[in-house]
């Protein structure tokens, strides 16, 4: 029986625990393995090109690579290196990460964040699916060729999303679009119909929404509510999820409410939680893309939680 589209994120405290977790996850018949990019922990495409190597059948996708510290160009060689090594499995997922990061952080200017993903992604799609850019842009000018002979992989390109005209964007340029801490009902008021209002635009299918959706694999209540809490409060102080927070309806200007928590994270052990993850999936979610809260060793807790996945097929 083919297997539900939940899909695990992967730890990047080090690469070998990386690419263990995603052998791990194939073994265990997990659907697919995400991994985060950028900064200074280990990178995620190497990760993946290791991974690749060590597992034949999972899907592997980033969520996402920030676009502002790497040229297209760049990131299209790199995509070029796993559609060789895990070929039909590797899906691109990108975005512009947030100002305190890429201007605090990186330093770089972000000017207009849907103006510049924009173009990255034209490029993009021109280099992998083309295999030609020719591009004269607002922040770019390119010039490219895949290598003579190169087919274009035509590797999926999916866009991180968090606000309306984000979700707007994907609908209409990607082939997909990830959310990341978004509550439930929002996903169904305000991203779904977004993506579907960009499609309309360009006059397509709208694509699928990966909906991240935070777990706490456990029945202890208290441990649940305080990692939920501990992971929630970070994004809480970041003024662009802030606003989409006060936008599904709560607030966070005084912490992490226990709505928010009700309304986003899942929690509880076996088919209860399958059962629960299925309920996002029915809002309109095709994924699932699951982020396993510390509620016990990593590995033991992604072997628990990938197990019940597969009893519930």
């Amino acid at each position: 029986m083919a297997s539900l589209p939940i899909g695990v994120a992967i730890p990047r405290s080090t690469a070998v625990e990386a690419v263990d977790a995603a052998a791990a996850a194939e073994e265990e018949g997990g659907y697919a393995v995400w991994s985060t990019a950028g900064g200074t922990r280990p990178d995620a495409m190497a990760i993946f090109a290791a991974a690749a190597l060590r597992t034949s059948s999972i899907q592997l996708g980033t969520s996402i690579v920030p676009a502002y510290p790497q040229h297209p160009i760049v990131l299209a060689s790199q995509a070029l290196v796993l559609a060789d090594l895990a070929p039909g499995r590797f899906r691109l997922g990108v975005g512009p990460s947030h100002k305190s990061i890429i201007e605090g952080t990186f330093g770089i200017s972000m000017g207009k964040p849907l103006h510049y993903m924009r173009e990255y992604v034209t490029i993009l799609r021109q280099l992998l699916w083309e295999g030609k850019s020719d591009f004269d842009g607002e922040y770019f000018n390119v010039r490219a060729s895949l290598p003579e002979g190169r087919t274009p992989p035509r590797t999926p390109i999916l866009l991180s999303a968090l606000r309306p005209n984000a979700f707007h964007q994907a609908g209409e340029i990607a082939d997909g679009a990830i959310s990341w801490v978004c509550p439930r009902r929002y996903l169904a008021d305000v991203a779904l119909p977004a993506i579907r209002s960009g499609a309309q635009v360009a006059d397509r299918e709208p694509p699928p929404l990966i909906a991240h959706v935070p777990v706490a694999y456990t029945n202890d209540s208290a441990l649940a509510r305080d990692t939920a809490r501990a992971f929630l409060t970070r994004y809480a102080r970041m003024p662009f999820y802030a606003r989409m927070f006060e936008a599904a309806g709560h607030d966070v200007s005084n912490g992490v409410p226990d709505a928010l928590m009700a309304d986003l994270v899942v929690s509880g052990t076996g088919p209860a939680v399958v059962n629960l993850l299925r309920d996002v999936l029915s809002l309109g979610a095709a994924e699932a893309l699951v982020s396993l809260l510390p509620t016990g060793d990593a590995a033991t807790v992604q072997r628990d939680f990938l197990a019940a996945v597969r009893n519930a097929q």
